[in-house]
C-alpha cells in the first residue's frame, strides 16, 4: 500500500520534513517491509498490521500538527509478497527487451 501524509506546515519556512520523517520512522520500526521516495511511502504487509501502521503514523504527524492530509493507493493481492521489488523486476525485464 502507499500513503503519502501531508502536515500542515507549522513553521514559517513551509517546510514538513520533521513530522513526514516521524511518520517514516513509525513504518521503519514496524519491521514490514517498505520503500520512501519523494512522494509516498510504500509499505508491504496484511491489511490489518500495514493499516495500524499507517493509522500510527497519522496520529504521530497529528500531534504535531493541526491538520493532516492522508492519501492512500492500495494493491490487494492476496496471497503475494515481496511486490516491493517483483513489481519494479518485471517492468525493467519489459524495458530491456527493447
Amino acid at each position: 500500500m502507499g500513503f503519502s501524509i501531508s502536515p500542515a506546515p507549522h513553521d514559517e519556512s513551509g517546510s514538513v520534513s520533521e513530522a513526514v520523517a516521524e511518520a517514516v520512522r513509525v513504518v521503519r520500526e514496524s519491521g514490514l517491509p517498505y520503500e520512501t521516495n519523494a512522494m509516498f511511502t510504500n509499505i508491504e504487509g496484511e491489511w490489518a498490521e500495514v493499516m495500524a501502521v499507517i493509522k500510527q503514523a497519522v496520529d504521530v504527524v497529528a500531534a504535531r500538527s493541526p491538520r493532516v492530509g492522508l492519501v492512500l493507493k492500495a494493491d490487494i493481492r492476496p496471497g503475494y509478497n515481496d511486490q516491493l521489488t517483483a513489481k519494479v523486476e518485471r517492468v525493467e525485464q519489459h524495458l530491456r527487451q527493447d
